[in-house]
């Protein structure tokens, strides 16, 4: 392996299923394939996957690689998780789950279909891209201002340095050189790298006691009374919570107060759901978050390995003062390896897992998906999880539950567990695709009028919107509702 690419991660399992407890079952016949994969990784029971089925435009999310395959199992998993909960909280048999393309495709770009007043909000800051190096590319990502400091110290560049002269900085030094000096100096930047052979899982899935779970009176809603902390930022673990919270689940985001966020990023995967900000190393604070703690039922975390256990927030810890919890850990670049406590995101690990070098251009400038579909495929993941496990605890397989997710996982599922096409003999359904379909416009008392994507999932019953749109960021008082 040169340099210029990731190191190899620890061996382990195949991409696809995954640490999934329960046995594997024979497959239906006529089941899509990346479907059974990612109900298969999550322990999903075969016999539910003939209940799936797909409809909408075929021309979505246009890809060398397979993206649409990739974004449609994600949400039809989820979609059959949820139906699967609906059935134990309604006693009834678990619906149908039909799921449009065309729904897909749009929710996998809701940050692009985003207008807050008649505005559209900028997905990416001046000094965030791709950039020619002395022997390759470079991706960097400054969307934080001080991720964009950060960068610029690590060059020995003024705070004041704008595209062009960041462009001719980078243009005289190796790709790795630069990614190295700005991983010690806490910024964000990774060497375009070729494709290569990933060895991570879709999920991990862990049982760790045989704790009862809080009980849960029947109801409509698959996750209606389910409580939930979301210590997540950006797209992936914001899209798993905004997703539990259209079922119905009191989901409270919690930040804490120092740390910027961006007011557009929470427009978007603010709905459904409330925000605080918690100092945790203040004793207030902390009192605050260990009482919404006591009684809550998920606590999803998006934060580098490691970055919030000085709060004794490591998942078991978390386990331990809260039997029954179902803990979920998210990170970029998967849970073993020297890579494995890097900060990152979406575009960097599309980056440095070789999906920019597969998408480059004819002149070979390095491409993009024409979605964040790993951001937004790990989220659905992350909440078909959560729903798998409430199911499981409360049909006869109790326990805390411990799940882990990587973007990287997902990328080398896109890149190697799926194939390019669908069964040759299925016809294409050549269905226009016009988003707006799937495009809706809500009053809000924080941003205005917002247009926004609906959500995707699609069971017999499933909510066709959220319940409440987003608050201001961090603005709601720490309890639960």
């Amino acid at each position: 392996m040169t340099d210029r690419s990731l190191p190899a991660p620890a061996p382990g399992p195949a991409p696809g299923p995954a640490s999934a407890s329960a046995p594997a079952e024979p497959l239906p016949s006529g089941v899509d394939g990346p479907t059974a994969d990612a109900w298969t990784a999550l322990g999903g029971p075969a016999a539910l996957l003939d209940r799936v089925s797909f409809h909408g435009p075929d021309a979505v999310l246009p890809s060398r690689l397979p993206v649409r395959r990739l974004a449609r199992a994600t949400v039809a998993a989820c979609s059959l998780a949820a139906a699967e909960l609906a059935a134990q909280r309604s006693g009834g048999p678990v619906p149908e789950v039909r799921v449009d393309q065309g729904a897909v495709a749009t929710a996998f770009v809701s940050e692009r279909h985003l207008r807050i007043a008649g505005r559209a909000p900028v997905s990416f800051a001046p000094l965030s891209g791709f950039w020619r190096t002395a022997d390759g590319w470079l991706r960097t990502h400054a969307n934080y201002p001080h991720h964009r400091d950060r960068l610029l110290a690590a060059l020995g560049l003024p705070a004041d340095t704008g595209p062009e002269r960041l462009a001719a900085v980078l243009r005289e030094q190796p790709a790795a050189t630069v990614q190295e000096r700005a991983y010690a100096a806490g910024a964000l930047a990774v060497a375009v790298a070729p494709v290569r052979e990933l060895v991570l899982p879709l999920a991990e899935l862990r049982t760790v006691d045989a704790a009862a779970p809080r009980p849960l009176a029947p109801a409509e809603l698959p996750a209606a009374g389910i409580r939930v902390l979301d210590l997540t930022r950006v797209i992936a673990g914001p899209v798993a919570t905004r997703t539990l919270a259209l079922l119905g689940a009191d989901v409270l985001r919690v930040d804490p107060p120092r740390l910027p966020e961006a007011e557009d990023a929470h427009a978007d995967t603010g709905f459904g759901k409330r925000s605080t900000r918690l100092d945790l190393a203040g004793p207030t604070d902390r009192a605050a978050f260990e009482d919404l703690l006591a009684t809550a039922d998920v606590v999803v975390t998006g934060y580098r390995p490691g970055a919030l256990d000085a709060y004794g927030l490591a998942p078991d810890e978390l386990l331990a003062r809260r039997p029954g919890l179902v803990a979920v850990e998210l990170n970029a670049w998967g849970w073993t390896g020297p890579w494995s406590g890097r900060r990152g995101f979406d575009s960097l690990v599309q980056a440095g897992c070789g999906i920019a070098d597969v998408e480059a251009g004819a002149d070979g400038r390095p491409g993009v998906l024409p979605a964040q579909a790993l951001d937004h495929g790990t989220g659905y993941l992350i909440a078909a999880g959560v729903l798998r496990s409430l199911t499981e605890q409360r049909t006869g397989r109790p326990g805390s539950r411990h799940l882990r997710y990587s973007l990287a996982g997902t990328a080398s599922w896109l890149l190697q567990g799926i194939a390019p096409t669908a069964d040759p003999h299925v016809l294409p359904n050549d269905e226009p695709y016009d988003p707006a379909r799937w495009v809706t416009d809500t009053d809000t008392p924080g941003h205005g009028r917002l247009r926004h994507a609906r959500p995707p999932l699609g069971y017999a019953g499933a909510p066709t919107d959220w319940s409440r749109p987003p608050g201001r960021w961090g603005t709601d008082a720490p309890v639960w509702l």
